[in-house]
């Protein structure tokens, strides 16, 4: 199976040792998203801007692939504070149409950069 490193300046760099996306076969798997401004490498403040700006990372990052979040297939997001569920899924429908990916939420302690949401997702690519 081919495998190749997807990339793009759309998103922001890795913050270590991960590849913003892999592509094996017709699979894409992209990497967690935190909500960093990919021009300045900075967290985006609050709940609402945070994941706007995972879900522009990701979407930026599918594209780069050739395709778009309307590929996903699964979807998982991690939150620091679980009160938040609601507006990820008001989220959701502005960045998502259906029939929506299968989707995992699941509540962590913290995140990278302090940040307040992330997101990965996988990717079936047509050929």
């Amino acid at each position: 199976m081919t495998r190749s490193i997807v990339s793009t300046r759309d998103a922001p760099a890795a913050i270590g040792t991960y590849s913003q996306a892999v592509r094996a076969g017709d699979t894409l798997y992209l990497s967690g998203q935190i909500g960093l401004e990919p021009a300045t490498g900075q967290l985006v403040d609050g709940i609402d801007g945070q994941i706007r700006r995972v879900f522009g990372n990701l979407g930026a990052v599918a594209e780069a692939a050739g395709a778009s979040l309307s590929d996903v297939v699964k979807l998982t997001v991690y939150l620091t504070d679980l009160a938040h569920f609601a507006r990820v899924n008001e989220a959701m429908e502005r960045y998502f149409a259906q029939p929506y990916p299968a989707r995992a939420v699941v509540g962590v302690a913290s995140l990278p950069r302090g940040a307040l949401v992330e997101a990965d997702a996988i990717i079936v690519l047509s050929r």
